[in-house]
């Protein structure tokens, strides 16, 4: 899981992003503005400011007593308040509402007439170089309170009618494929109807939880119930061109120290009115920021259980265990422990992502994780489960990502009493693995072994875990990855359409590695059963699945289950596939089983969901 900030944002920042979005795509906006005298009182409202674009046309000027109603305080992280101008214009795209930044706790009340005098700014979060779309604000501002006690201007209603189904236009290619200069379209476009919307009160009605309370008191529902539903309650996310547009981020405006954010599952209902400013974040995009926020209503979400192997079947499954290391508590242990047994009915064979090493992240140069791996073992056995035994190689300290000092690698853990491992000597972090003839049949030089592990594609980044196995007197060859993260890409609320995903780019090298290798074995024994899986970071229908596959080497197994069921992890809402088991093509009778026990619910002891493949060899 990322690590996140909430400190607030300084006002000189704040400049120096506006400035630099002024610069180049925004420059002939900005020089305009600049040439203009500031606006008076009697002739700039708030509508003024926000404009018909992403970016207001006083970017970078002065204005002087702005009217509204305050319609939202905010006293932590980015701190400010909201106000909005009771008296709208006609023009659907133009938003009547704004946020003031006040940098310490801000003074004023809901419900209090203001006139606010500052500076307008363009305030991206994330920075420049995230390729968020920016928050139109007033920094610096003289506040002064003209009344109190006046009704709050009336809530816009988000809801599967007003929301359109098309997510955003295409960026504009003069300007890098930036949507920012383009003139809002809200009764077309979702992006453009929030836009139009920014610093707005708004209010939805009773909605369906799609993305469950995380730690950092924020959940996600959706006002489209029907848009890509599954029937466990969430909101699957199946294409790049088929985005969910009813998705919104809550969160409350009032302290959790005074008020507790309330704990949802997706599923869950956020029932009755939650009303608030709706504001744009980093972390989401636009966020309905509740000034009143309704009841969740628990719909009883439970963990699935996978079926038990028969005799003559192979399970085995991948799951990513979040760093898992000795100084994390004997509860997360055991409750892993408890779901590889009574979740995943003791796969024979399983596929460990992010085992740390025996101190996890102290950075002192340790990179052994058998204590780790003894103590998840011990869990497993205490918990009723075999006494797995497990293969593994020890990275090179710091130098397959993750963690600063934790060390993460790939773990076979097997079942001696169902599967053996067939040991050949010499595999370490730096030497690969190669196929060879052995006999008829193929054969792996190291095994454990890495695969190509100087290749510049695994630089940084988690080398494949490469294993023979038998099972009832067949081979059966297991790579086990863990591919490069999405850090670094835009987010799906980019000012970029479509969003740049660079580091897919690092994927892809990866998936051809793995494709070759997986050819090298098909080119010796073409029916020799290969299962490749782990946490591949990328979705069945993104460029790194299609490499992997390239050839019809491989199959991604998720595809075997309707569509509405292909996910294992959920980010900002969507239900989306991360974990990947994939198969050569003599494995074309399976049963394929993406065990939903972690991401869907607040309380996690992972954030992804285990993925386990049954096949008779």
């Amino acid at each position: 899981m990322t690590a996140r900030s909430s400190l607030p944002r300084s006002a000189a920042v704040a400049a120096v992003v506006a400035t630099a979005l002024a610069g180049g795509l925004l420059a002939a906006t900005t020089a305009a503005s600049a040439s203009d005298s500031p606006a008076s009182a009697a002739e700039t409202r708030i509508h003024d400011i926000q404009g018909t674009t992403r970016i207001s046309p006083l970017v970078g000027q002065q204005v002087a007593d702005v009217t509204g109603i305050v319609t939202g305080v905010r006293t932590y992280g980015s701190k400010g308040f909201w106000f909005q101008d009771p008296q709208a214009d006609a023009d659907a795209a133009t938003s009547e509402g704004i946020f003031v930044f006040t940098s310490s706790a801000p003074t004023v009340a809901v419900g209090d007439a203001v006139k606010v005098s500052g500076t307008v700014g363009e305030y991206i979060p994330g920075g420049t170089s995230s390729g968020n779309q920016s928050l139109t604000q007033i920094s610096k501002p003289t506040v002064t309170v003209v009344s109190s006690g006046n009704p709050v201007p009336a809530p816009v209603t988000l809801s599967a009618k007003s929301v359109p189904s098309s997510y955003a236009p295409e960026g504009d290619p003069a300007a890098g494929g930036s949507i920012n200069a383009l003139p809002l379209n809200p009764r077309k476009y979702a992006l453009d109807y929030y836009e139009s919307l920014e610093g707005s009160n708004v209010r939805i009605g009773t909605s369906r939880v799609v993305g469950a309370t995380d730690p950092y008191s924020e959940l996600w529902v959706t006002v489209k119930p029907h848009e890509h539903d599954n029937r466990r309650g969430g909101t699957v996310y199946g294409s790049y061109t088929s985005q969910n547009t009813g998705r919104l981020q809550i969160q409350q405006l009032a302290p959790v120290s005074q008020q507790p954010f309330p704990k949802a599952n997706v599923g869950d209902v956020l029932a009755g009115t939650t009303e608030g400013p709706l504001d744009f974040n980093q972390f989401g995009g636009y966020t309905l920021t509740a000034r009143t926020l309704g009841t969740v209503t628990d719909r009883g979400l439970k963990a699935e259980s996978t079926r038990p192997q028969r005799s003559g079947e192979l399970a085995v499954a991948t799951y990513n265990v979040e760093n898992l290391d000795p100084t994390d508590p004997q509860a997360k242990f055991d409750a892993l422990a408890a779901a590889v047994v009574n979740n995943l009915a003791s796969p024979d064979v399983i596929a460990l992502e992010e085992i740390q090493d025996n101190n996890g992240a102290k950075n002192d140069g340790t990179v052994a994780a058998d204590e780790t791996l003894k103590k998840f073992t011990a869990a497993i056995a205490a918990a009723g489960g075999p006494a797995y035994d497990w293969r593994t190689i020890d990275p090179a300290n710091n130098k397959d990502g993750g963690e600063p000092g934790g060390n993460i690698r790939q773990v076979f853990l097997f079942n001696p009493e169902r599967v053996s491992f067939t040991d050949r000597a010499g595999g370490d972090a730096a030497t690969a693995t190669a196929v060879v003839r052995d006999g008829r049949d193929a054969a792996l030089t190291l095994s454990p072994g890495r695969i190509d592990p100087a290749n510049a594609a695994w630089e940084n980044s988690r080398k494949p875990l490469a294993g023979e196995f038998t099972f009832r007197g067949r081979t059966v060859f297991v790579i086990a990855n863990h591919f490069g993260s999405k850090g670094g890409d835009e987010s799906l609320v980019s000012h970029h359409q479509p969003p740049v995903r660079k580091s897919e780019i690092k994927r892809l090298e990866q998936a051809q590695a793995v494709n070759t290798f997986v050819k090298d074995i098909l080119k010796v024994q073409r029916n020799a059963d290969v299962l490749v899986l782990g946490d591949i970071n990328d979705f069945e229908f993104s460029a790194t699945t299609k490499a992997l596959t390239a050839d019809g080497a491989l199959y991604p197994a998720v595809k075997s289950l309707p569509r509405s069921e292909r996910y294992s992890y959920v980010f900002q809402g969507n239900s989306q596939v991360l974990d990947q088991i994939l198969t050569s093509p003599s494995i074309d009778d399976f049963s394929y089983d993406s065990v939903h026990i972690n991401a869907e619910f607040s309380a996690q002891n992972s954030d992804h969901d285990p993925q386990v493949l049954r096949f008779r060899p």
